[in-house]
């Protein structure tokens, strides 16, 4: 696709300018509903899930099962990466994307209507998992998809910075799910918002999950995989998957451990921190809500910044000065919380969830994708970003959890754990080389 803009004459190039910003707008669009809806859980199964769906165990093991749920939507994720993977390398990033928004709204709006454990019993929890399930799957085609599509129509030089929506895509979600949770709270009783009030963002999905699928129609097809298609294809004898593991290997790898410091820092702060602040500290669940909507509202400033930032020094710069911004901040993170300086704690989670995560999140897109052929490249990335999702993020809050409780209530382990991701993190881009400008 470079050389194709390289060498275009400049009544070409409005088409392909309009062509990339339309595909950066569709992928921004999908994104903040997939990343609201799967969001969206992370904060009420902190707040309402041990109690709604698993109130037959002491509070201590139901915040863990209602962690664990959270962590099963990301086992799903890499299914979901195969499955629309295979079928966006051979049918198109498009028609993909169309039905990742289907699927991810319509379980989100079905678990706001879900009846709690006093109901229907345990077919409450089955049916909370199976909804959750469903959105992993979802979620699973949407970042491939989105960034392909994104990185893909890019101008060249600038494929950062464009396909950075995919991610400011999650920072508009972070602020619309905190957000609507943090009023519905506000205008609640603990007795309203644990009955009925925790449902409304959940239903409230079908609004943003229309907004995107009219936004999405009206964007094109990559003309990277169009070229593709036009080009006599060689006979197909394996799956992509399975071309994009035995071609390049060690990617897979590569993607679990850059996504370390991602994960961590933003599930830490978002998911588990909101969880252990309540419970173990006292603090009002308001707080961390308040902190949440703050990261999500700079999110959308910084990440495009930082992208264009990558465009103009270099991805792998930009990234590994992030991840060493996680490295320093982890341990005085937990000692803010402990000595609950509302001001250090605010800072903080700025620095692990504003300035480290952001500057690693927002080269992902071209330096995933560039890691795969083009043929097996919406397989190779989207399966390697969502197998890492499962090893670094999905257990992420349930892992914190399980920590905290096996120390009696001590927070050392999850700070030595956020920390020791984010160094393993920058010590791999460490290794990688540069790419923006090849």
């Amino acid at each position: 696709m470079d050389s194709t803009l390289t060498s275009a004459r400049p009544n070409e190039e409005t088409p392909s300018l309009n062509r990339a910003r339309r595909a950066a707008l569709g992928s921004f669009a999908g994104a903040v509903v997939d990343w609201y809806d799967f969001l969206l859980y992370g904060i009420t199964a902190a707040l309402v899930f041990n109690r709604e769906f698993f109130p037959q165990i002491s509070p201590a093991m139901g915040t863990l099962a209602a962690f664990a749920t959270f962590g099963v939507g990301f086992l799903f994720r890499p299914l979901g990466g195969v499955i629309f993977g295979h079928f966006g390398d051979r049918l198109g990033r498009k028609r993909m994307l169309m039905l990742t928004v289907w699927m991810m709204g319509g379980a989100t709006a079905l678990i706001g209507i879900l009846p709690s454990f006093s109901s229907i019993g345990w077919w409450a929890p089955v049916l909370l998992v199976t909804l959750r399930a469903i959105q992993g799957f979802a979620v699973g085609g949407e970042w491939g998809g989105a960034a392909l599509l994104s990185v893909e129509s890019a101008p060249k030089n600038k494929k950062a910075f464009y396909s950075s929506g995919v991610q400011v895509g999650y920072g508009v979600g972070l602020l619309l799910s905190t957000g609507l949770v943090s009023l519905i709270s506000q205008l609640t009783t603990d007795e309203q918002f644990l009955s009925w009030g925790w449902r409304i963002p959940f239903i409230f999905s079908i609004v943003l999950v229309i907004a995107a699928l009219w936004v999405r129609n009206g964007m094109e097809e990559s003309a990277e995989f169009e070229k593709q298609q036009q080009e006599k294809p060689e006979v197909k004898k394996r799956l992509p998957v399975m071309e994009a593991l035995i071609q390049h290997p060690g990617a897979f790898l590569k993607i679990i451990a850059l996504r370390l410091c991602e994960l961590l820092t933003m599930y830490i702060v978002t998911a588990f921190a909101l969880n252990y602040s309540t419970q173990n500290l006292g603090l009002p669940r308001e707080l961390f809500l308040n902190i949440g909507l703050l990261v999500g509202g700079i999110s959308c400033l910084t990440i495009p910044c930082f992208a264009w930032l990558a465009d103009r020094f270099g991805r792998r710069r930009v990234y590994i000065t992030g991840a060493l911004i996680g490295t320093l901040s982890a341990w005085p993170f937990f000692m803010a919380l402990e000595a609950q300086s509302v001001f250090w704690i605010v800072f903080f989670a700025i620095m692990l969830a504003n300035i480290a995560h952001d500057m690693v999140v927002c080269v992902q897109q071209p330096m995933f994708t560039e890691l795969f052929g083009a043929r097996y490249r919406y397989s190779g990335a989207g399966v390697g970003y969502q197998v890492a999702s499962v090893v670094g993020g999905g257990f992420t809050p349930f892992i914190a959890a399980a920590l905290v409780t096996f120390s009696g209530g001590n927070w050392h382990s999850v700070a030595i754990y956020l920390l020791g991701g984010c160094l393993l993190s920058a010590a791999t881009a460490l290794l990688m080389k540069e790419t923006s400008h090849s």
